[in-house]
């Protein structure tokens, strides 16, 4: 395996460590260099957990460069008790590789010693009282290696699981009393936490490269293509503004009939898309109804949106990229182009077909945010478009990466679809400043 020099310095230089964070910027070849390093490390039993879109990447990726080398269990297809078992007579060692998801339900993988934990997109288990944090944390790994592009998203308090990992066993409490700025709000009763700022920075960053951990930007060792930021604005529709103001609208929609070709969507037991014929009425009762009924009423219940993704489809023959949000926006948008007769690839929770993608210089492939903001290698294309934005700054910033990185070699165009006076400005002016929109910053913008 041929490595980038950059690669190869970032090994020999945490050589000695057996506790390392790869917090390299998306693009920079993670896989390959964690892959590496866990070959190195030489245990008997590794273990690697990912996204479960990731599930097949990983697999391909060790039996291209490691064929002779390890053992590969994929544990999402193999039951535990069948994977315990062959650690014990495989001569090589086992790597077995599971995802996120599944991980926290497969208690048999407390049992391991002596092994190698390898997490791709550490930054997953920055929330410590998720189910697959405590679980993890659980663990007791020889070795860690963490994998993360945004390993804080901006947060500094959001690193304590992963410091936890890499040995530095300091307490929460105490690594926010030391890093953090914080105050307390009342929040119906009780003390809500609210972050203003961070200290000692240059400390906590030398007790980073202390403890393994080492950051890289794309920028420091690719000179990479422009990339270029284009806005296309539509209006709000009077749905919008009428709900807005009340916090209801009832409206007349024609939604196009399901495509009996869709059939992963078949088995789910409730309208897959959320949009049927007839009078549709939304009732934003609460923050989070308003706020989800705003944004909807910004993409698929927004014609003049539609019209405006479809002409900007037309415009070019180029691969492309659409991410989306909801279950609707993804059928409206396989309609315009079925009807523009463009294939289609779709990444979600349910599938991952990137078959078109891969085959067809005109192809569209519509990701969800959550499926295929990280991890996906899409640099073929060099057009992405945003039909509606996400509220998470993470999700949005490693969005730009899936075509922006090693191996492109043209100009990356990114288009968003903006209504004007809308919810969504807002979200993106809190997406640019690196932050994520969330129900308070909606609450306080509503008051």
């Amino acid at each position: 395996m041929n490595l980038y020099k950059f690669q190869k310095d970032g090994l020999e230089e945490t050589k000695d460590l057996n506790k390392v964070a790869y917090y390299w910027d998306m693009g920079t070849g993670k896989t390959f260099v964690g892959a590496e390093k866990l070959i190195q490390l030489g245990a008997k039993i590794n273990l690697v957990i990912c996204q479960k879109s990731k599930i097949d990447d990983w697999i391909e990726h060790f039996k291209t460069h490691y064929p002779m080398d390890i053992t590969l269990v994929d544990a999402t297809k193999n039951k535990i008790d069948f994977v315990m078992k062959s650690i014990e007579v495989n001569v090589c060692p086992t790597v077995i590789i599971i995802n996120y998801e599944l991980a926290f339900r497969r208690k048999e993988l407390l049992q391991l010693r002596d092994f190698t934990l390898l997490l791709d997109e550490s930054s997953l288990i920055q929330n410590e009282q998720a189910k697959r944090t405590k679980f993890i944390l659980k663990m007791q790994p020889k070795n860690v290696i963490l994998l993360s592009g945004t390993p804080t998203g901006g947060k500094y308090e959001t690193l304590w699981s992963q410091l936890h990992l890499l040995g530095w066993n300091i307490s929460k409490d105490l690594f926010y009393r030391q890093y953090v700025d914080f105050h307390y709000e009342n929040n119906n009763g009780f003390p809500l936490m609210v972050i203003d700022g961070y200290k000692n920075v240059e400390r906590l960053k030398l007790k980073l490269k202390e403890y393994g951990a080492r950051f890289l930007k794309t920028d420091e060792v690719f000179d990479l293509p422009e990339q270029v930021f284009n806005t296309i604005y539509v209006n709000t529709t009077k749905e919008y503004r009428e709900f807005k103001k009340n916090r209801i609208v009832e409206f007349e929609w024609i939604a196009k009939k399901k495509s009996p070709e869709i059939k992963f969507l078949e088995t789910r037991k409730f309208d897959p898309y959320g949009i049927a014929d007839g009078n549709t009425v939304l009732v934003g009762d609460t923050v989070l109804t308003k706020m989800l009924y705003e944004r909807m009423l910004c993409g698929v219940y927004n014609q003049e949106k539609l019209e405006a993704l479809k002409d900007l489809i037309e415009s070019t023959e180029d691969r492309l990229i659409i991410f989306y949000n909801f279950w609707d926006e993804l059928y409206a948008i396989q309609n315009i182009c079925k009807d523009l007769n463009r294939p289609i690839s779709v990444v979600n929770g349910q599938n991952k077909d990137l078959l078109h993608y891969e085959t067809f210089n005109n192809s569209i492939t519509l990701i969800q945010y959550q499926a295929g903001s990280m991890g996906l290698n899409l640099q073929k294309a060099n057009k992405i478009i945003y039909f509606t934005p996400p509220l998470s700054s993470e999700l949005f910033e490693q969005s730009k990466k899936r075509t922006h990185r090693i191996g492109q070699n043209k100009t990356c165009f990114y288009y968003r679809l903006i209504c004007k006076n809308s919810i969504e400005e807002k979200i993106y002016e809190t997406l640019n400043m690196r932050k994520d929109y969330t129900e308070e910053l909606f609450r306080k913008e509503e008051e």
